[in-house]
């Protein structure tokens, strides 16, 4: 590993100087196949986000009204929670939504509740399209019958306020469909869509009145495309057009998402030389927030990116692309801090709250790290989940946080910073208790680039009295919080033996890079040299 010409970099963190709010924009993850939610891997991914999460997560799902075997498969699922009889008369059957709700909230966590895709009775696909899985779109087409989808929503939402209570399910967010914008998700026009929403607006409401209804759950705006033009005709229709149901101006609105992806990576054995990028997909999240911007009466509204993420495909692996093993490894955390530190900032210049979605799970039956968009790999913790209990350790307040290194990528000269050196960045808070949290990163889109920095760290205005404190240090790198490189030394096995997945899982967990330890203060600071290498992260916990 060889190290830059410049390899220092100078932190400053002022405990005094608070910056706000930091808030937990990352509590809210995602993924396709909704009755992987109720497999026993599924649920033991939702205890580990249990067992540390400071606050509950929100977890979004496709396929909660599809019709199936209810036994999701990539990309699939299904719940039969609306079929119709010989006669053609509804017949409503909620037992599996409730098995998967009843999961989420036995784990502390609470539904992302995305409400797609058509069921096949109600499904207006001409007899054009075959229904069974993901590659055939009578899912995707709007509804032969609005009247029959508005009762259905409207009964999916009152037996939620019946079984959970209105207090618990107005806590959710409830959104229309996934990126309608792409015909692979919707046959219809954005007319239609905007009908859609109508109707389940006006279903939500009159159970739910005080809940949270948005949407249109686009793909990545950018300009001139297709993405952006639906974003801000939907938000038109919202606030001007005439309501499809009700014949008024405008339809409920309570918070709007899209998504914002840092690059795509296809099906290829052997694939061109490509890289994610930050910086793309802060500039769809900044692009997005622009539309919001052009109307007035949406100032401050809530905005959720209801898939924010490094690439497109969740379900591919290494087999598909092997430039997806990016997932498997400690540039995927990396990326997803830099993102998300970036994305604060535009947060604070925002007035509403801003939320990011990372869409991600598990995969039932996968081979060992296969490289799909994951948290845990036959049941080992991937460490990206260890990025994840990094912010569970965070406080509440944001502090002044300044680095000799910080880069903002939207001034790239190209997509991925490729002549510019890596970037140090970091987060610092503090909690109630008045333990300071300082989160450093160092990272670069190109993830063949290597290196190591000297961080001269210093905190400046502690709150403690005392001259010693108590140190924690965590790190995640190569070498650090990282299965997936004991899963190499053992060979790389696509199925362990239960030896090896022993050894393996003795370093998926959160490592400490030094033993904690008793440090010095001197009026109120605290002062350290560490060494952080190119896609590493290390959690300082000062108390």
């Amino acid at each position: 590993m060889t190290n830059p010409k410049d390899s220092r970099a100078n932190v400053v963190v002022d405990a005094r100087s608070w910056q706000g709010e930091l808030g937990a924009l990352w509590n809210f993850i995602g993924y396709d196949e909704i009755n992987y939610t109720t497999t026993p891997e599924g649920k033991k991914t939702l205890q580990k986000f249990q067992d540390f999460a400071a606050r509950p997560y929100h977890v979004r799902a496709h396929h909660l009204l599809c019709n199936g075997n209810c036994r999701s498969t990539p990309k699939w699922g299904s719940t039969n929670v609306y079929i119709e009889d010989k006669q053609g008369a509804p017949i409503y059957n909620f037992e599996v939504i409730d098995d998967i709700f009843d999961t989420y909230l036995d784990y502390n966590l609470k539904p992302f509740v995305e409400l797609g895709f058509m069921p096949y009775d109600l499904a207006d696909t001409g007899g054009e399209y075959s229904y069974g899985d993901y590659r055939h779109g009578g899912w995707a087409y709007p509804p032969k019958d609005y009247d029959r989808w508005y009762d259905l929503i409207y009964k999916l939402v009152e037996h939620c306020k019946n079984r959970y209570g209105r207090r618990e399910v107005i806590s959710w967010d409830w959104e229309l469909w996934n990126e309608p914008d792409l015909d692979f998700y919707w046959q219809g026009s954005i007319e239609e869509y905007c009908k859609l929403y109508d109707y389940t607006a006006a279903a939500f409401k009159e159970v739910l009145p005080e809940g949270k209804i948005g949407g249109p759950a686009t793909t990545g705006p950018t300009e001139g495309s297709q993405s952006a033009r639906w974003l801000d005709e939907f938000l038109k229709h919202c606030l001007k057009g005439k309501n499809y149901y009700n014949g008024q101006t405008g339809s409920p609105l309570d918070y709007v998402s899209f998504h914002a992806k840092g690059g795509g990576f296809p099906k290829a054995i052997r694939p061109e030389d490509d890289l994610t990028s930050v910086k793309r997909l802060l500039s769809q999240i900044e692009y997005g927030l622009e539309i919001i911007g052009k109307y007035p009466e949406l100032e401050g509204i809530y905005v959720n990116l209801s898939e924010c993420d490094p690439d497109g495909w969740a379900a591919g692996g290494v087999g598909d692309n092997p430039q997806l093993n990016f997932r498997n490894t400690e540039y995927y955390p990396s990326y997803v801090l830099t993102a998300f530190k970036n994305l604060l900032d535009i947060a604070r210049e925002y007035p509403g709250d801003i939320d990011a979605l990372t869409w991600a799970f598990m995969f039932v039956g996968e081979r060992c790290f296969e490289g799909t968009r994951s948290f845990t790999t036959r049941g080992i913790e991937k460490p990206i989940l260890n990025l994840f209990k990094m912010f569970a350790k965070l406080g509440h307040k944001r502090l002044e946080l300044s680095s000799s290194r910080s880069q903002n990528p939207r001034e790239y000269a190209d997509d991925y910073g490729l002549q510019e050196d890596p970037l140090i960045d970091g987060l610092a808070s503090v909690s109630g208790d008045n333990k300071v949290q300082i989160l450093l990163f160092c990272h670069h889109d190109d993830w063949t680039r290597e290196g190591n920095y000297e961080i001269n760290l210093e905190v400046k205005n502690l709150p403690f009295k005392k001259e010693k404190a108590k140190l924690t240090h965590y790190r995640l790198d190569a070498d650090h919080s990282n299965a997936y490189r004991e899963w190499l030394r053992q060979d790389a096995p696509d199925y362990p033996s239960r030896a090896q997945k022993e050894a393996i899982k003795r370093r998926e967990g959160l490592e400490l890079l030094e033993p904690e330890t008793k440090v010095k203060l001197l009026d109120g600071k605290f002062k350290k040299t560490i060494t952080l290498p190119v896609h590493g992260i290390s959690m300082l916990i000062i108390e």
